[in-house]
């Protein structure tokens, strides 16, 4: 019986969250505490957040195609011919633009968007993850706790059977065998003690990973959140808003507006330029008898050019292109597949944990019953201390499981609103600032240069401390 007890508490107990919650002091930390930390103390959403911003970057890019380039060139050359010398100094401004591409850079524009809104859906995407993991550690921390207090209080139980094993012993009601079985099993649950200890330091460990800090005093959780009626619905809603599908959706858009600019790739590119130069020229070569001589110019010109023969290299990339097309469509097809698997396995996850709390519920009213039994069977001399201490483990663990299934449940529901895709900062109404993915994109979208055109660029750096 004693090797029976002490398997059962070696299985991983969850903290009581809700009962208890009353005697929590008020600085006790709570769930969306814990995801706000979480939000604020992520590297991985900063540097998500930089990858979303070298995105809208990509637009700007690809808007300055239409924009005129200027360069100036400032040249000097020296030349001595059988002894006459010349020297030549020139001062050039050239501005060309394309005039009209058959709509290339309109399509690398496009293309640049839709990278944007999917780099954007695939921050939400880390958000959620980051949410979820701070859930994962809140319930891990209270799950260690308590999983030390149960091994704590078979410490102490064990420790009195053990003396009294030890006082029967010395009375000749038990045999040095019976004393021996105490040992082991006080041994046991001191080794059980000490790995509940190190699980609970780990736990706390992953809790400041996740959130910067250690882990106070926990309050319980909230109530589990509402969740849709059936799993056709949660599907609908899952479809509609998951990040990865709206991630594969904008990466698939983007894929055709590839294929559509490869084949542009091979249409005429018209372009105009103007330029205006100063050149001073001195020495004294039969050309030059005067010494020197200055001479200004303007030009402009306007030309058409395309590619006839590009030694296969233009077919090569629109068939490239209609290649990452497929596979974007097919990535499509998958994710909104897996999405579909993540509700499913979250919503059975709920069902589980609901059915096992009804069990464990008719099992806590057997065992108390049987405990209450055998602790009168046991004053009437028909019992054994042992067998009171069994009962005893038996309701205590039962209760612990029902605490686990409570705590399962309440996984299972942030589970299924992560597959739903509705576990965000803003859905959760946490109520703290969030990041505005529009902000650097609005500031950079017509590729500012001056300080004037910046102003709104500036005020973002700043905000972000990217000076």
């Amino acid at each position: 019986m004693f090797r029976k007890t002490l398997n059962a508490l070696r299985r991983p107990v969850i903290a009581a969250m809700i009962l208890g919650a009353s005697v929590m002091p008020a600085t006790a930390e709570s769930l969306a505490d814990t995801m706000i930390a979480a939000y604020r103390h992520s590297s991985l959403l900063d540097q998500n957040r930089a990858v979303l911003r070298a995105a809208d970057e990509d637009v700007a890019v690809a808007m300055s195609a239409l924009r005129p380039v200027i360069n100036w060139v400032a040249q000097h050359s020296y030349q001595k011919v059988e002894g006459y010398h010349n020297r030549q100094s020139s001062l050039a401004l050239q501005a060309q633009i394309t005039l009209y591409d058959f709509g290339r850079s309109q399509f690398a524009i496009d293309r640049a968007k839709e990278a944007v809104l999917a780099t954007r859906a695939a921050l939400v995407g880390i958000e959620q993850d980051v949410l979820l993991s701070a859930v994962e550690v809140y319930l891990d921390v209270r799950s260690s706790i308590e999983q030390v207090e149960l091994q704590e209080n078979s410490v102490r139980v064990l420790s009195e059977e053990r003396q009294a094993a030890a006082d029967r012993f010395e009375v000749g009601e038990i045999t040095q065998t019976d004393v021996s079985l105490a040992d082991a099993a006080l041994a046991s649950a001191r080794a059980g003690l000490a790995s509940a200890e190190g699980s609970l330091e780990i736990a706390r460990e992953n809790y400041m990973a996740v959130t910067g800090r250690r882990p106070g005093a926990l309050a319980a959780p909230p109530p589990t959140p509402r969740l849709p009626p059936n799993t056709d619905e949660a599907r609908a809603i899952a479809q509609r808003t998951h990040p990865a599908i709206t991630q594969a959706q904008r990466s698939a858009a983007a894929a055709e507006l590839g294929v559509s600019a490869a084949a542009a790739e091979r249409n005429p590119t018209l372009t105009g330029s103007v330029g205006a130069s100063t050149q001073r020229s001195s020495g004294n070569s039969p050309q030059n008898l005067t010494g020197n001589s200055t001479s200004d110019s303007l030009s402009a010109s306007i030309s058409m050019s395309q590619t006839l023969y590009s030694g296969g290299r233009l077919p090569a990339v629109h068939r490239q292109a209609m290649a990452q097309r497929d596979s974007a469509r097919a990535q499509l097809l998958g994710a909104s597949r897996q999405v579909n698997q993540a509700v499913g396995t979250a919503w059975a996850g709920i069902e589980v944990a609901r059915a096992q709390i009804v069990a464990i519920d008719q099992q806590i009213a057997a065992a108390q019953q049987a405990y209450d039994g055998v602790r009168e069977e046991a004053t009437l001399g028909a019992r054994t201390t042992l067998d009171v201490l069994d009962a005893e483990q038996d309701l205590l663990q039962a209760r612990a499981d029902k605490i686990s299934a409570e705590a399962q449940l309440q996984l299972a529901h942030y589970q299924l609103l992560a597959a739903m895709g509705l576990l965000t900062v803003e859905n959760l109404q946490l109520g703290i600032p969030t990041y505005d993915p529009t902000a650097y994109y609005n500031a950079v979208r017509d590729a500012p240069f001056t300080s004037r055109q910046g102003e709104s660029l500036d005020r973002v750096l700043r905000s972000i401390g990217r000076e």
